[in-house]
This record gives structure tokens, C-alpha cells and sequence, in this order.
């Protein structure tokens, strides 16, 4: 199935309420000429489309399907520079994402679709050179290898990296480094996010 879906798949929310308003002002203006039995049909008619294979969907643009769970298995952390806690920030900040967005259940097994991974790449390097040879400004990418797996419709599978970064503009690095993979985990979720559950 593309990732693209059409009126036989999914009618959204908004065409489903617009249909219904005309829907009301064609019986209104059918019931002066035909009467009852006109009325009776475009009634079933209208929902018909409005229940035309029915998927999960939201105001953000999401489209769920039919999924109902999703597991995030631990982010191991593979990068050859280790920030301690960058593995348990991610997965966490996943989890988040999937609750705060979406009407997905966690669990820890048997899910309609799964998200694991690992994280690939933590890198800073200097931006600008002060005139005593000290960085002025650090830029951090991280970067994050992801396999997402939908149990319901394979083909809206992925297996893909997202990296982000941020460039430290104000204070040192050791100050600031905390906030930036903060910052960075956020840009990365939406990715993550997006990927498996844009429909634009």
C-alpha cells in the first residue's frame, strides 16, 4: 500500500464534516421536490463516505491506520564519543513523542508497530577559532539510525538515519552541551515521528 492514501482508504476529519453539512443542505432543498425516499438514500449515502475505511487520524496530519500499539525498544548508544545519558534522553523523548501525539498504546511486545535503533554519531566540532586558538563556537550533531516496523502495512516500514544539529552561540560548550542534545533530541523526534506517520 503507498504511504499515500485516497477517499476509499481514509475520509479526514475535516471532508468528513463538510460532507455532512452538504450533505444536510441537498435534503434540505431534495425534500421540498422528492420527498422521504430521496432523503433516505442521500442520508445512507453520506455514511457510506464518512465511514469508507475509517483510519485513526488527527489535526497534525497523522494517519495511524489501523494501529493501536507501539513499541521503543532501547536506544543503545554506538557513537565514538559517549554522552552517558544520551541513550535513555532518546528513548524517552520517543516514548513522549508517541504519547503526546498520538492515540498509540506503549507496550513491550506483540505491537502494531516498532521503533528501535541506535544512536551513530555525537560530534562537535569547532565553528570559529578565537585569535588564541580556542573554539569560539562548537557545533554538535548527533546522529540516530532508526528501523521502523509496521506490523499492519509493510511498505510504511523505514530503516534510516536522521541526524540534527545545534551550533553554541552563547557561553562554553560544557555549560550549554546539555540543553543542545535536549534541543536536538526534540528536532530529531519530529523527524522520526513524521516519517512514519506524515501523510502530507
Amino acid at each position: 500500500m503507498s504511504k499515500y492514501h485516497f477517499c476509499t482508504q481514509f475520509v479526514p476529519q475535516q471532508l468528513e464534516i463538510w460532507v455532512y453539512y452538504l450533505i444536510n443542505h441537498i435534503v434540505t432543498q431534495v425534500s421540498f421536490q422528492y420527498g422521504m425516499k430521496k432523503i433516505i438514500v442521500l442520508v445512507i449515502w453520506a455514511n457510506v463516505i464518512c465511514s469508507c475505511g475509517r483510519v485513526t487520524f488527527n489535526m497534525s496530519g497523522a494517519n495511524f491506520g489501523n494501529a493501536k500499539t507501539c513499541q521503543v525498544v532501547y536506544f543503545e548508544n554506538r557513537a565514538d564519543i559517549v554522552y552517558s545519558r544520551l541513550s535513555a534522553l532518546m528513548t524517552d523523548a520517543l516514548k513522549d513523542k508517541i504519547q503526546s501525539s498520538s492515540s498509540l498504546r506503549l507496550v513491550n511486545s506483540n505491537a502494531d508497530v516498532m521503533f528501535e535503533g541506535e544512536i551513530t554519531g555525537y560530534n562537535v566540532l569547532p565553528q570559529q577559532i578565537t585569535s588564541g586558538g580556542t573554539a569560539a563556537e562548537d557545533r554538535l550533531t548527533i546522529t540516530v539510525k532508526v528501523k521502523f516496523t509496521n506490523e499492519l502495512d509493510t511498505e510504511l516500514s523505514y530503516d534510516k538515519s536522521f541526524s540534527r544539529f545545534q551550533v553554541c552561540t552563547g557561553g562554553t560548550f560544557t555549560s550549554s552541551e546539555g540543553k543542545m542534545v535536549e534541543d536536538i533530541l526534540e528536532e530529531i523526534m519530529e523527524d522520526i515521528y513524521n516519517e512514519a506517520f506524515a501523510t502530507w
